[in-house]
């Protein structure tokens, strides 16, 4: 029998439901969080390719930043 009134001793308890919710938010915002770090890599990659594009003698040293960036 599901809820006829606006009792929290119904089908889902609040403590549930709150836990529900909590997994949830952390989820989103674990999945939001990581947009910022994905764009400023792909933005330093393509940094990289355009260095390397104007100075083929300065692969090298491009590809070092490059490592080091994503360690």
């Amino acid at each position: 029998m599901l809820c006829q009134s606006y009792s929290y001793s119904c089908f889902f308890s609040l403590s549930l439901c709150l836990q529900a919710a909590s997994v949830i938010a952390a989820r989103l915002v674990v999945g939001l969080a990581s947009i910022g770090p994905g764009i400023g890599q792909g933005t330093t990659a393509g940094q990289t390719v355009e260095g390397v594009a104007r100075q083929l003698k300065a692969e090298g040293k491009h590809e070092v930043l490059y490592c080091l960036v994503f360690v």
